[in-house]
């Protein structure tokens, strides 16, 4: 049998534990980590000596950033998936990829388990095993929060573990937010935030960018063109993906733009609290909304809204490599083929303001719209529509006004 195990690794406490337990329990297996880059930085710097210094055989690094853009981001951009009315879904969106690529190295490597430090109180647990069964429901999955032997139940243990075993802590002890990072957001948990009453200690806990108060006194204007759905360019300058998205979380970052704190439904029933900073994202989604708004007719735009918050649903319960998301993309790709322009926006003190839009495919028409009669549309013309419109309303008026005379006349 393999004695080799993959392992998730983000060189944070959970998975530099994980490592030398991982040997401890399956006598001495080799533990093969893998890091997926998906545009977390400086995070990856010296990934490969910390890892094999706590006991694994050989580190991956894997660059998926730009098909996290690609294949996630911008296919969530297009859908404007957002889960519970506040949150980007950066968490979410990376760990479809990030779990197909465990199993393809789990594969080459003829590995006979993947692992993962997720907790059994959080989603990615779900997002990452799911995943893993969608692609190789042969390989075991070892999630150590979840297995007797796992016998830490603190981030404190874990740093007393790693203490015990003159294994350096890859964290300050004042500083032991739960975070994860990646090119469209960075998510903040734990400390202060664990007690939904207290306001977070934004100088403290911010990384991308800074707080709307200490943002510049002076308006930021910025012009997005996007290509059926897709942005392409800022203020005119066509860019890549990767670097678009870079180059707006500098600029909303500096505007204090997509500072996001929530109360949110996880996936196993419980609510919990976290900060995140998404500031290039919000950007996106803000224009491609406003971009929407101009080119797609009323009953596009209705049906869309209505998927929208299943396609984030989608995203959040980690249920991405479905059939029913792939039909989703198909209908969003159909109403996107219109969504072609630019978007003008003021970014000012953590606010987004609309500054204008224009597109080839502009459904707005100013000789109906406007308030002066014009050729195209009689004012006449909406008596008949009214009356018709109207019509179950006047039905159920006369029918209640006919059960009265009746009543009276008892």
């Amino acid at each position: 049998m393999s004695r080799k195990i993959v392992l998730a690794y983000s060189g944070g406490l959970d998975t530099t534990v994980i490592i030398p337990w991982l040997k401890e329990l399956y006598d001495d297996a080799e533990v093969i980590a893998v890091c997926a880059d998906v545009g977390q930085g400086s995070e990856t710097d010296g990934l490969e000596e910390r890892a094999l210094s706590t006991g694994a055989s050989k580190l991956y690094i894997e660059d998926l950033t730009e098909e996290f853009v690609t294949d996630v981001i911008f296919p969530t951009i297009k859908a404007n998936a957002v889960y519970e009315g506040k949150y980007l879904l950066g968490t979410s969106m990376a760990r479809p990829i990030i779990a197909k690529r465990l199993v393809e190295i789990a594969r080459k490597e003829g590995a006979f388990a993947i692992c993962h430090g997720a907790t059994g109180k959080g989603n990615d647990q779900v997002r990452f095993e799911l995943t893993v069964k969608a692609f190789a429901p042969d390989i075991k999955i070892i999630a150590p929060w979840k297995m007797d032997e796992w016998t830490m139940r603190s981030r404190e243990d874990e740093i007393a573990y790693l203490e015990e075993r003159n294994i350096p802590v890859p964290m300050k002890k004042d500083d032991s937010y739960s975070r994860d990072r990646n090119l469209w957001h960075i998510s903040h948990e734990g400390l202060e935030l664990e007690d939904p009453a207290n306001e977070p200690n934004f100088e403290h806990l911010l990384q991308l960018g800074v707080s709307p108060e200490k943002a510049p006194d002076k308006d930021t204007y910025v012009e997005i063109e996007f290509e059926k759905g897709i942005p392409v360019a800022i203020d005119g300058e066509k860019l890549a993906p990767v670097a678009l998205i870079e180059k707006l979380n500098k600029l909303g970052g500096e505007n204090g733009i997509g500072i996001c704190d929530i109360v949110e439904n996880r996936v196993v029933g419980m609510k919990s609290r976290g900060v995140y900073e998404t500031p290039g994202g919000t950007i996106l989604m803000y224009a491609h909304r406003e971009l929407e708004y101009l080119t797609l007719d009323r009953q596009s735009q209705n049906f869309r809204e209505e998927i929208s918050k299943k396609y984030a649903d989608i995203l959040y319960d980690g249920t991405w490599y479905t059939p029913l998301r792939e039909a989703l993309d198909a209908f969003n790709d159909k109403i996107q083929e219109t969504v072609t322009g630019k978007v003008r926006l003021k970014l000012y003190k953590g606010n987004i303001i609309s500054a204008g839009s224009s597109s080839p495919y502009s459904l707005y028409n100013e000789d109906i719209a406007s308030f002066s009669t014009g050729e195209l549309y009689s004012h006449k013309d909406a008596v008949g529509f009214i009356n018709l419109f109207g019509l179950p309303m006047t039905v159920r008026a006369l029918m209640k006004e006919n059960n009265k005379q009746k009543e009276n006349n008892k």
